[in-house]
């Protein structure tokens, strides 16, 4: 049953939009300034990778974007079999790898591109690998005699939202915390009775984190400043999933049968976008990247939220993750086998592009 946190959700239609704006920055884009495609992964000297490359993610300035390959050919020392997690900084068109270990999950990079993290196999269980980028230096979050997965990073990389789960105690079901990299203590979010992934999803000051019950299909957000949690943020009439808990703090996407929702967390009123599955939102919260179902047209799409405009990211089969989207709706990140998104692609790999919109 629905809790009585539940509250009326007003609700304003989006109809797809027949107009199409380019996207105004917020934040100066740290790349070449261009409008267009551009291939990630690919090696210093421009040749393409020699194997798939996935699960990325972009800093809000577009300037670091995170990625797992198995490619061996993107940095000199790749020796590894398997995937190995890559950064790749815009302005010095330089790639780094993070790490030996396999991730389990794509990669997450803080707002600030500092960090990135993600889980991999410790033995029989499951810990979180967090690395600074600029030195390459690791740490493991304190995960105890527990498996800790599904990493989410606030900007500067204090705060990691995750999911603390046991093997050995299947009744368990799993917590979901957020821990305090300067002072290692953790803070219990919500504690569900299932290990249904709950997708945690925290801001950029780490105040707030978006969370899913997958058992009971709901969604909340919870507040550290106030320690409460307001939800399900749907309502007590639909059944929902979460995609991703903007920057800032201020909209939740969630999605519902064939439906986007955007989430203002302020207000408690909902924009719809109808008939699409949305799967990332920029920092701000004002651009959301969107599949649609019809599959006669493009494969993502940028959808202004305020005027209710698209830009196209691909039209050919493409896919993306959480944190694709860069502040202000500038670059998106996404992935592709397609050939033809930009020359010479002839590896027949998967390959990660970034779309930049001037």
């Amino acid at each position: 049953m629905r809790t009585a946190l539940s509250a009326a959700v007003a609700v304003t239609v989006v109809l797809p939009g027949t107009a199409s704006a380019a996207p105004s920055a917020v934040v100066a884009g740290a790349g070449d300034g261009g409008a267009g495609v551009e291939r990630i992964s690919v090696a210093a000297d421009g040749t393409q990778a020699d194997d798939n490359s996935a699960g990325a993610s972009i800093t809000p300035d577009g300037r670091s974007i995170a990625f797992s390959s198995s490619a061996k050919n993107l940095t000199p020392d790749d020796a590894t079999e398997g995937d190995q997690v890559y950064v790749r900084d815009q302005r010095t068109r330089q790639t780094r790898r993070m790490g030996q270990l396999r991730p389990l999950q794509a990669p997450v990079i803080s707002g600030d591109g500092a960090y990135v993290a993600y889980p991999v196999q410790w033995f029989n269980d499951v810990r979180i690998r967090q690395y600074q980028v600029s030195t390459g230096n690791t740490a493991s979050l304190n995960c105890s005699a527990y498996s800790c997965n599904q990493p989410s990073l606030n900007v500067d990389g204090r705060y990691v939202a995750h999911v603390l789960l046991s093997s050995r105690q299947p009744s368990f079901g799993q917590r979901i915390e957020v821990q305090d990299g300067t002072t290692g203590a953790d803070t219990t979010v919500a504690a569900l009775d299932h290990t249904q992934p709950s997708r945690p999803s925290i801001s950029g000051d780490g105040r707030y984190v978006a969370y899913q019950d997958g058992k009971a299909e709901d969604v909340f957000v919870w507040d550290r400043n106030s320690g409460t949690t307001s939800g399900p943020i749907e309502g007590p009439a639909k059944g929902a999933a979460l995609v991703q808990l903007s920057d800032d703090g201020n909209k939740a996407v969630y999605l519902s049968g064939s439906d986007t929702f955007v989430h203002d967390v302020r207000s408690g009123t909902a924009q719809l976008v109808p008939n699409v599955r949305g799967v990332a939102i920029d920092p701000t919260g004002r651009y959301l990247l969107y599949a649609p179902h019809d599959t006669n047209g493009p494969s993502l799409t940028l959808r202004d939220l305020r005027k209710g405009t698209d830009e196209t990211v691909s039209n050919q089969p493409a896919s993306a993750g959480t944190d694709a989207v860069s502040a202000g709706g500038r670059d998106v990140v996404f992935q592709s086998t397609a050939d033809g998104i930009v020359p010479d692609d002839t590896n027949g790999k998967s390959d990660v592009f970034v779309r930049r919109f001037s």
